[in-house]
C-alpha cells in the first residue's frame, strides 16, 4: 500500500455531498475549514444543493473514489480549491472568513 500523505489519518470523518457516492459524481471542489480543520468536498451538481445530502465519510474513502484528491494534502486550514471539470487542474485560494455573530 502507498505510503499516506494527508496530515490527517486515512480514517478522520470528513463532509461529503452524498451525489459523490450514490451517483459517481465528480467532486468540483474541496474546502479544509480553517475554524476546526475539518474537509468538505462538493460535487460539480450544486443546483439542488441541500444539507441534507451531505454524509460522514472516512478521508480514504474520498480518496479511493477520486485519487486527484491527493493533490491537496497540502491544501491549508482555511483554504478551499476547485476545478470546472473533472480533467482540470486544481486551483486554490484562500477563503473568505465567514461573518461573525458577534453582533448578535
Amino acid at each position: 500500500m502507498e505510503e499516506w500523505k494527508f496530515a490527517d489519518p486515512p480514517n478522520v470523518a470528513v463532509f461529503s455531498d452524498r451525489s459523490i457516492f450514490a451517483y459517481g459524481d465528480w467532486i468540483a471542489s474541496v474546502s479544509h475549514m480553517e475554524d476546526d480543520g475539518s474537509w468538505l468536498f462538493y460535487s460539480s451538481d450544486t443546483r439542488d444543493w441541500d444539507e441534507r445530502e451531505i454524509m460522514l465519510v472516512g478521508l480514504q474513502e474520498v480518496v479511493n473514489q477520486d485519487s486527484s484528491i491527493l493533490e491537496l494534502v497540502d491544501l491549508p486550514e482555511g483554504w478551499h480549491a476547485w476545478r470546472s471539470s473533472k480533467s482540470s487542474p486544481w486551483q486554490r485560494a484562500k477563503s473568505r472568513p465567514s461573518p461573525s455573530n458577534d453582533n448578535e
